[in-house]
């Protein structure tokens, strides 16, 4: 049933849409349930390998798997030294990118950064130009209507150093990301980041209100710099308690995969428990299908994490 609130409020939403965009339908769709996006990341053999560019990410996400929210990956733009904030190329590139988005019908949710710098570096010097060379994605995120930015907590120095570097890097990214409506999370990535309660400890120490977690299925491993067990990984963060550590501060959920098994199932992970972590923890948002298995079609892959999504869910 409708309170006169929730109809007015609704009201309002519907009249501001025209002006807000996909802000807007992002907001309002991630405030009342769970929803699928697709990661870039799940296409990643198909755009290095030429047969998908990625300007047309977006309308392939609509019109192959039906998802109509995408997560962008940084290093598939047109050159990671774009600079968004000068006119020319670049912002013609990122105009581009919104109309074909926009073109497709299609939520522009968040950018995965990479290879920016290291925020947990020990060095201020070089842990002050990570959170400057962020800032540009920062930027593209907000032209693109983007509520979320992803970054990475690697650098030098022992666990406690990177911890305190970390907390620095965050709280001036965050604070520059606030005044464009931007959230900043961080991905358990490797090394003391695949650590739950290491990384919820420092975006408990952050305290900021857009700086939080994007917690990843796949990525606990502490050996590895990619946290991908099929690599083998040395030694293995307990993948469950993870998600229960790093879900109170939830801006986004990455639904990791790989190869399937004969029941169409994870054989590295227990998704349902995994999913169920998820609803019981309250989040309400974007739950993004990040497909990584080396050997099955991308496409299946999609699909059929896709599927196991929505059994659970």
């Amino acid at each position: 049933m409708l309170t006169r609130r929730s109809f007015v409020r609704r009201s309002l939403l519907a009249a501001a849409l025209p002006l807000a965009g996909c802000r807007v339908r992002a907001e309002e769709t991630a405030a009342t349930r769970i929803e699928i996006s697709l990661a870039q990341w799940s296409l990643h053999r198909t755009i290095y390998s030429g047969r998908l560019d990625h300007l047309d990410f977006p309308a392939k996400s609509r019109n192959d798997f039906g998802i109509s929210v995408v997560e962008y990956v940084n290093g598939f733009f047109g050159g990671r030294s774009m600079d968004f904030r000068e006119a020319g190329k670049n912002a013609t590139y990122l105009k581009e990118l919104l109309k074909r988005s926009r073109d497709a019908g299609v939520v522009n949710h968040l950018i995965m950064v990479d290879d920016e710098g290291p925020l947990a570096d020990a060095d201020e010097k070089a842990r002050r130009r990570a959170v400057e060379d962020h800032k540009k994605w920062v930027e593209a995120a907000r032209f693109l209507g983007c509520r979320t930015v992803r970054v990475n907590l690697h650098g030098n120095g022992s666990s406690e150093e990177k911890r305190s570097a970390s907390i620095d890097s965050l709280g001036r990214l965050g604070d520059f990301a606030r005044t464009m409506g931007i959230n900043v999370v961080v991905e358990n990535h490797g090394h003391e980041s695949s650590d739950g309660a290491w990384l919820a400890s420092v975006i408990r120490q952050v305290a900021r209100p857009n700086v939080g977690t994007l917690p990843d299925f796949g990525n606990f491993c502490l050996t590895h710099p990619w946290g991908n067990p099929l690599e083998g990984c040395e030694e293995l963060y307990d993948r469950y308690r993870g998600m229960a550590e790093l879900l109170p501060f939830a801006k986004g959920v990455s639904a990791k995969s790989y190869d399937f098994d004969a029941s169409g199932e994870q054989p590295l992970m227990d998704y349902k428990r995994l999913v169920n972590l998820v609803k019981a923890s309250g989040f309400q948002g974007y739950i993004g299908i990040e497909f990584e298995g080396p050997t099955q079609p991308e496409d299946d892959g999609i699909r059929q994490t896709k599927r196991l999504l929505e059994k659970y869910l």
